[in-house]
């Protein structure tokens, strides 16, 4: 059995090239204090140098004789060119030090170019610079050969294309810019020629036909003119046809900036001592079960280390399976969890917290390729993996998310997170979002994006809707927007928001039909369990509803709560909400509410989380983004120009279902009435006496206490307990019913 870690790493490569940066580094700062103190102490030295070194006297040079001879050998031979070499070392330098991404051997060859360039230039001036001129020996003989052989004409002309070669390839120049007024008088006589010359043909043409037939000379004066006609037509079809531009109200909006995040040292630190004694300890426990592994690897994240094993064969996974406990005894570590097998993979993981966790900053995960050159539709930025990979979803793919775990373990930050990761790829006109905070405070710092990215009830003055009642018609408005909008895709024989858009963008849809370009409305429930506990179903249904059928038309939903019970997360909710994250919780069966599965209740907390996209199931540490980054983010945006009004939902009243019922008076029970009566009379809005004083069933009884609940007899019902009467005595009940008759 082999006992091997293999870290995937390169340490030692990193190591060698700081040092082979810092050797350059200390070169060309020799070479350019040497250079510098040339100028002045050279003639001191060059007896010396022609007759060789003395080591009893000492060099003027402030490098000594080393650096005396240095610079005699450079500066003689190459000129003032000669600085030109310490350019290209200290450029080596920095990037083998800091790691830069630029390509050196692309500046190597131009700067190369560069200078021998100048080495010729400054010898054909001649320039008298000591000790050899300021082109060196190597210019003065280059440029005397070649005047020589094509004289000093010909030694400029070759300069001048040299030069602007290099300066073409070296700014990617990929053309000049001409006047084309120089050229219009022989283009205008060259057109005026064409006429003239056509006019002619014409008119011999036409007297000829004159001479043969009128009719043929008619057919001939007629057919140029259709001709024009129709390319007049074909020109004003073409013209006609422009594309609808929704960033156009607000084109001069500036997206957010990777400035206004904060900088994060999140380097992993790998430290090989933990590494190695988990190692050990691992090993050592199976073993004390009789489990042997052939091959053992370790990958590296910013807060989680997995260990993929390989067990021998004959061994059973559910005996691993069961040593998560054992091994997190063994290591002294909290989260320890055991993946048998890995998706995908012959082996078995073993995930084990770093002692010294790393930070995910919000701008490493915004900064990176994945995130910049996407091309989702909503993409949002979670946070990495173990393998230190950014994680990047399509919410309109999802087309739900759902956010669960215990108090303080991330959820709000997963939130911001999410919200700042759209609001950094999208434009206004783009996606809006309706934000429902029941805590009042989780969400108020987006207050200052309402006219540009929120979107809410017309009479609403609140950014962030925090009243129940209020959330219960912001849902139900949400409702009539998306029964608009399937209205809408109707019309346009679309199937989808993305169809529909790409048609109106396309003007193949008559805005005066009704037809507008559709944003995205992403809609976000901070804490969902507060809403179920107030208002029950009326939030559950509608909700319900716009899972089930908004995601076509362009509504999606992002729900969080740190109350995963079944209650809360129910079978209707759980349907709909295929992507879910968990994050840490303290049972075994809230993770099974959440992800179907055990596991979140294994986390170490701290944006730790589970993301269950359907099939897999991946560890992810979220990205961290503070209160100052989302003000910066906010404050951003809010400075630039506004829409001039606000996205409204579709108006919605509550009082419309008591309303729809009041008025259609032949729809009310034939003993509405007698029944309104008997309960105002009793007191007492309970079905079952409806049931015995009127001898009517359970079905027809409980219809009619709906509809005396519609128009406000009684309450909403309360479980076992019998219904509130709202009205005190038979003279109110009179005059409502007159009310009702004469509306």
């Amino acid at each position: 059995m082999t006992k091997q870690l293999k870290l995937k790493l390169s340490n030692a490569q990193g190591q060698k090239k700081i040092i082979l940066g810092l050797i350059l580094l200390l070169i060309s700062i020799f070479l350019i204090i040497s250079f510098n103190s040339f100028w002045l102490n050279w003639k001191a030295d060059y007896d010396q140098l022609q007759s060789g070194w003395d080591y009893s006297t000492q060099a003027k040079n402030l490098l000594g004789w080393i650096g005396s001879y240095l610079s005699y050998f450079f500066i003689s031979n190459l000129g003032i060119n000669a600085y030109g070499i310490v350019v290209i070392l200290f450029s080596a330098s920095i990037k083998l030090i800091f790691n830069l991404k630029f390509n050196f051997y692309y500046f190597f060859q131009k700067s190369t170019l560069l200078i021998i360039w100048g080495m010729i230039f400054l010898g054909m001036l001649n320039l008298q610079l000591e000790p050899k001129g300021a082109g060196g020996i190597i210019g003065q003989n280059i440029n005397e050969n070649l005047n020589t052989l094509i004289g000093n004409l010909g030694v400029i002309m070759i300069l001048t294309a040299w030069f602007i070669i290099w300066a073409v390839s070296t700014f990617k120049i990929s053309h000049f810019k001409i006047n084309n007024r120089l050229f219009s008088f022989k283009k205008n006589n060259k057109n005026k020629n064409e006429i003239i010359n056509n006019q002619t043909k014409k008119n011999i043409s036409e007297k000829i036909e004159v001479k043969k037939s009128d009719e043929s000379h008619i057919n001939k004066i007629n057919e140029p003119r259709l001709e024009i006609k129709k390319v007049k037509d074909e020109k004003i079809t073409t013209e006609s046809i422009q594309s609808f531009d929704p960033r156009l109200e607000l084109k001069n909006y500036i997206f957010p900036t990777l400035e206004v995040l904060k900088q994060y040292d999140n380097e992993i630190v790998i430290n090989e001592n933990e590494l190695e004694q988990n190692k050990k300890i691992i090993i050592e426990t199976l073993l004390h079960f009789k489990i042997e592994i052939t091959a053992m690897n370790a990958e590296v994240g910013p807060t989680i280390t997995l260990y993929e094993i390989v067990p021998k064969e004959g061994i059973k996974i559910s005996k691993i399976k069961n040593l998560e406990d054992d091994i997190a005894l063994r290591i002294k570590a909290t989260g320890v969890r055991i993946i048998a097998p890995l998706p995908g993979k012959g082996t078995v993981g073993i995930e084990v917290p770093n002692q010294n966790p790393s930070i995910v900053s919000m701008k490493s995960v915004i900064s990176s390729d994945k995130f910049q050159k996407n091309s989702f539709e909503l993409p949002i930025a979670i946070g990495k993996t173990i393998s230190n990979e950014t994680f990047i979803a399509d919410l309109a793919k999802m087309p739900h998310l759902l956010m669960a775990g215990a108090t303080g373990q991330g959820k709000s930050v997963g939130l911001n997170a999410i919200i700042c990761s759209i609001l950094f790829k999208k434009h206004p006109s783009e996606v809006k979002f309706v934000l429902i905070d029941p805590k009042k405070v989780e969400l108020t710092l987006y207050n200052k994006i309402e006219k540009h990215f929120l979107a809410k009830l017309p009479n609403n003055d609140d950014a962030i809707i925090t009243n129940t009642k209020e959330v219960i018609t912001t849902l139900k408005a949400l409702c009539l927007e998306m029964d608009n909008r399937y209205d809408l895709l109707k019309s346009a024989s679309v199937r989808n928001i993305i169809e529909y858009n790409e048609k109106f963008k396309s003007r193949k849809l008559n805005p005066k039909n009704g037809h507008k370009y559709l944003p995205y409305i992403i809609l976000v429930i901070d804490e969902f369990a507060d809403l179920i506990m107030t208002a029950g179903k009326e939030i559950e249904i509608p909700l319900a509803r716009l899972a089930q059928l908004a995601r076509a038309i362009g509504i999606h939903l992002i729900i969080a709560t740190q109350r995963p019970t079944t209650n809360i997360i129910t079978g209707t909710i759980k349907a709909n909400f295929p992507v879910r994250i968990a994050f840490r919780v303290s049972q075994s069966i809230d993770s099974k509410t959440i992800l179907d599965t055990s596991g979140a209740n294994q986390l170490i907390g701290r944006g730790d989380m589970l993301i269950s996209t359907g099939n897999d199931l991946l560890r992810i540490q979220c990205a961290f983004i503070d209160t100052p980054e989302v003000e910066k983010i906010t404050s951003f945006i809010e400075e630039q120009k506004v829409y001039p009004k606000r996205y409204d939902l579709p108006e919605y009243s509550n009082s419309n279902d008591k309303k729809s019922i009041s008025n259609t008076g032949g729809e009310k029970d034939e003993f509405f009435e007698d029944a309104a009566r008997l309960v105002v009379i009793q007191q007492q809005g309970s079905t079952s006496m409806l049931q015995r004083k009127m001898k009517l069933g359970y079905n027809r009884a409980g219809r009619i206490m709906d509809e005396l609940e519609m128009v406000g007899i009684v309450g909403k019902s309360d479980g076992s307990r019998s219904r509130e009467v709202l009205i005190k005595s038979e003279e109110e009940l009179i005059d409502l019913l007159k009310k009702m008759k004469n509306v």
